[in-house]
């Protein structure tokens, strides 16, 4: 089997490194096992090494791509299985560097390197077979009934070391586990290898029995299966390539890229390592449709994408056509500088680069605009992390295009946003409430006024000051789907009635979706009974896993509930809420944002300067 071409996620230092260590053991392992032994052959011995050679050859000329990407086989390791049955290892190691020589004289554009490290990748395959071979028993010589055990540990061993060194390999290569780069192999190509160990046996018998007509018809035979196998695959890469990569631009489409996102979300968190994501849109490209029509706009499109393309592979970052004119990159280990600073010399590029009619753009030349997010402990799945790209994508429209803006790194000016409209839409559906439940609909209110406060007390800017203030104002608007008899009932609910309560947090996260305006308020509806320390609904998530902001607003809704009458328990003062706050800190609620909120209450109340149960409506 040949080993892979340089692909572009490999890190250079982890690559030499296996292709320096393979070729020492290998090479060493050779010497020790040959020992020279072919200066003792006998005539007949150098005729059939000349011919299995010859063998060896002519399949590894017929050799196909198996997945993964680049992995190349042949049937050359059926000849070498079948010289350690019939001849031994050293036999099949002088077949193995005769291959070599006569590859390396032969194809002289592939490097002398990559060939030694294929050569010790088969010395290490064939010896430990035949050790495992003569250890269970094995006899060198023609087929034995009674040995068939042998041969299929040997067989076994021999796979599970080719097995072993690609997905060492592959854990290189594509940053993955090693169970990963397994799953993936033997997923598409077990039935291809055992093809060709089986054949190892086929040819055993056919050498014993049958001489060199049965070494020709073995050659013939697995020529064509070579060739069947070769088109079976060629297949199957091509429906592969379709099924992830988007046609017009040939970058990979939105499903690929929403599962990768997903992944390498997953990789970031276990690996504690930075990941940004990139969301592009290219500027006035309706304009160049409009005046050139849509084939020039997909002409357009499929630049854009081999432009991408080309800057992106060399840095170790995946481009994808998200849809339409707007495209993703994500960037495993770029934190937000790096992330920026490439983004903006890819946006500088594609400003030098000249395409037909670029003159009709308001800048003269092709232009995109670019948001940036990057992941965080409180960020759980794709969508959080593409909602937050596209809305720094949306600044970087309001600052005039051209642009690159990293979410939540933007001054006050270009977050200005009027949110008296969202308050006044957001508080029309909350007074439902006022028919069925009158103190939630109060309640809001006043947390949304905590939440107004606070956002001072915490700095915020104006991005995080709305969705809080907002979050806080809608976090309980689930309750609307709790029966009437459970919201309203004067004595102590049922564990039930408590269980049908808690789920207000999933039916509040439904209704916020299905409104394009609240869908960035989710995390407040959904998370504002998480604990601190993992023990809250619905997730059981805690710590940094909480967002910061969801973590206040859980402090914010507990102590209105506790300093505000309630039919079900005993309302505190203001001084029994704080120390029920500071009692719970580290469990149920942030420590270090406890005291933020008990330092703000304190100072309100001595400017009140009498306590007060809680804001009147």
């Amino acid at each position: 089997m040949s080993m892979l071409k340089r692909a572009r996620t490999m890190k250079l230092n982890a690559r030499q490194w296996y292709f320096l260590i393979i070729p020492i053991i290998g090479i060493t392992v050779f010497i020790f096992i040959n020992q020279a032994d072919f200066l003792n052959y006998s005539l007949n011995n150098w005729i059939w090494l000349y011919a299995l050679v010859g063998a060896t050859l002519i399949l590894d000329h017929f050799t196909f791509r198996l997945p993964p990407q680049g992995n190349g086989q042949s049937m050359d390791s059926s000849v070498y299985l079948a010289c350690v049955f019939i001849y031994g290892a050293p036999f099949a190691l002088s077949v193995c560097l005769l291959t070599l020589i006569i590859l390396s004289l032969y194809n002289r554009k592939t490097p002398f390197w990559k060939n030694l490290v294929n050569f010790s990748i088969y010395v290490l395959m064939i010896t430990g077979s035949s050790i495992v071979f003569s250890a269970s028993g094995g006899e060198i010589g023609p087929i034995q009934n009674e040995n068939i055990i042998s041969y299929v540990i040997a067989l076994s061993v021999y796979f599970s070391i080719n097995v072993l060194l690609i997905g060492f390999y592959y854990v290189i290569l594509m940053k993955s586990t090693l169970f990963e780069a397994l799953k993936e192999f033997f997923k598409d190509i077990i039935v291809v290898y055992l093809s060709t160990l089986i054949l190892s046996l086929a040819l055993s018998i056919l050498i014993s029995s049958n001489g060199v007509f049965g070494l020709a018809l073995f050659i013939a035979l697995s020529t064509m299966l070579s060739y069947s196998f070769k088109q079976l695959f060629t297949m199957y890469n091509e429906i592969q390539e379709k099924a992830i990569k988007d046609q017009r631009t040939g970058l990979f489409n939105h499903s690929y890229f929403e599962n990768l996102l997903d992944t390498e979300i997953e990789k970031s968190k276990a690996a504690e390592t930075s990941l940004s994501l990139a969301m592009i849109d290219i500027d006035d490209f309706k304009k160049y449709n409009d005046q050139f029509g849509h084939l020039k706009g997909d002409m357009l499109l499929a630049f854009l994408g081999n432009f991408l393309k080309t800057e992106c592979d060399p840095a170790e970052v995946i481009a994808s056509r998200f849809g339409g004119e707007e495209f993703t990159i994500l960037m495993p280990g770029y934190d937000e500088k790096k992330a920026r600073h490439f983004i903006n010399r890819l946006r500088k590029k594609l400003n030098d680069t000249y395409f037909e009619g670029v003159e009709i753009f308001p800048a003269g030349c092709l232009s995109f605009s670019a948001g940036i997010a990057n992941s965080r402990d409180d960020i759980h799945d794709k969508a959080q992390m593409v909602d937050l790209a596209d809305q720094a994508l949306y600044y970087a429209k309001k600052q005039g295009k051209n642009n690159v803006h990293v979410y939540g790194s933007g001054s006050v000016q270009e977050y200005e946003i009027d949110f008296a409209e969202d308050v006044r839409d957001i508080e029309q559906q909350l007074k439902l409430f006022l028919y069925k439940d009158v103190d939630t609909f109060k309640h809001s209110k006043r947390v949304f006024r905590y939440a107004v406060d606070m956002s001072e007390v915490l700095g915020l800017e104006c991005t995080e000051r709305r969705t809080f203030v907002l979050g806080a104002l809608i976090h309980d608007i689930g309750k609307l789907e709790i029966p009437w008899g459970i919201l309203n009932k004067k004595d102590k609910l049922t564990p039930g009635e408590w269980e049908t309560v808690k789920r207000h947090v999933s039916w509040g996260k439904r209704i916020a979706e299905t409104n394009e305006k609240l869908i960035e308020l989710v995390p407040y509806i959904e998370l504002h009974h998480e604990r601190y320390d993992g023990g809250g609904y619905p997730h059981g998530f805690k710590g940094s896993q909480i967002p910061r902001l969801c973590r206040m607003l859980t402090i914010i809704d507990s102590f209105d509930a506790m300093t505000t009458e309630r039919p079900y328990q005993k309302t505190k003062t203001y001084e029994e809420g704080i120390a029920e706050l500071r009692r719970c800190a580290g469990s149920q609620f942030d420590p270090e944002l406890v005291e933020l909120f008990i330092g703000y209450m304190q100072q309100r109340m001595l400017e009140q300067q009498q306590p007060a149960a809680g804001f009147e409506t």
